[in-house]
């Protein structure tokens, strides 16, 4: 992009109970505040992404609104010391594309605060192949790994696994040595998993029955959980003695059906996951970890990409469960 005062940008307006998304061209006056900004070179989608462009209520509270929780992209213009014109940053979290201004565009204007300098080893493709749902996907490593998880513990089952956040995590633990068991309800997607470094597949219907009493046969180690619901009363019911369940998504429901014999009769943990508000030293300790550890080739073969044009297929196809690994968001194609 040459021109910095004129940008195209997916802008969401509310009439009523109505809200219309639609790509138009603003100018950088119309940029919300911010101490730096920033030309940005991709964005990503995820399942987040995917509420706000279908306008679900209570997520955007101000129109006229550009979504777009994760960006990569250029300094153009800064007066926070730590970032000069020409420096390469990334975004993920603080709520942007929900409450301020995110990155669907082909500019941006955030607090420094919010930014990390792009990871050596990564480029800015690559930092939006991993994104929100990599980010989360390695905090979640990190905090099992912090309550004793170890490869030669047993397994660990990664549920919901072919979406964003399953198919880095299993990336990642697969180049870690652990043993990782995949949970999918999408069969085609077990020769992709399994490349990723997955050992071994369980259907979305076998975790999805629930067992015999509160407290069933121990089978995993640790495990990181995208889905909510059933399927996480459930395993939390067969984790080890002292296994830890990394808690990251809600897609089939909020709702958490399980007792509390798990954490009184085993001492299992069940860890929550929070990447959007995250503290910047373990943001840059996650950062460093995936630039060393998530191997590029996994990382090529769980991503592809789309432009600002396809983002209204992409929502209603991510919100179905239909979305595998990553999608980059190219908005200057």
């Amino acid at each position: 992009m040459t021109d910095l005062d004129i940008f195209r940008a997916v802008l969401q307006r509310k009439d009523g109970n109505t809200v219309t998304t639609a790509i138009e061209e603003l100018s950088a006056s119309d940029l919300p505040d911010g101490d730096v900004t920033v030309a940005v070179d991709y964005s990503t989608i995820n399942y987040k992404d995917g509420m706000v462009l279908k306008g679900t209520p209570g997520l955007v509270r101000n129109y006229p609104h550009v979504p777009g929780i994760d960006f990569s992209g250029t300094v153009t213009a800064s007066d926070n010391p730590d970032y000069s014109a020409g420096d390469k940053v990334v975004l993920t979290g603080w709520r942007v594309g929900e409450a301020h201004w995110g990155g669907y565009g082909q500019m941006a204007r955030v607090k420094g605060d919010w930014l990390v300098p792009l990871p050596d080893g990564l480029d800015g493709r690559q930092a939006m192949a991993i994104g929100t749902a990599g980010f989360t996907a390695m905090l979640a490593v990190m905090a099992l790994e912090d309550h004793g998880l170890t490869p030669d513990r047993g397994d660990v089952l990664v549920t919901g696994a072919a979406g964003g956040v399953g198919s880095v995590a299993v990336a990642i633990l697969g180049s870690l040595g652990y043993s990782v068991v995949a949970g999918t309800g999408r069969p085609e997607t077990h020769d992709y998993l399994t490349r990723l470094g997955a050992t071994a597949m369980i259907s979305r219907q076998e975790l999805e029955t629930p067992p015999k009493g509160p407290l069933s046969s121990e089978r995993w180690a640790g495990a990181i959980d995208n889905v909510g619901g059933p399927i996480l009363g459930n395993l939390l019911a067969s984790m080890m003695y002292h296994g830890s369940c990394a808690a990251v998504g809600l897609a089939a429901s909020p709702k958490l059906q399980a007792t509390v014999l798990p954490f009184l009769l085993r001492g299992v943990n069940l860890l929550g996951i929070d990447s959007v508000m995250c503290p910047k030293p373990r943001r840059l300790a996650a950062w460093a970890r995936l630039a060393k550890e998530l191997p590029i080739e996994k990382l090529e073969e769980i991503s592809s990409v789309a432009t600002l044009d396809d983002l209204p297929k992409l929502a209603d196809d991510i919100l179905a469960g239909k979305v595998k690994g990553r999608v980059i968001i190219d908005v200057n194609a």
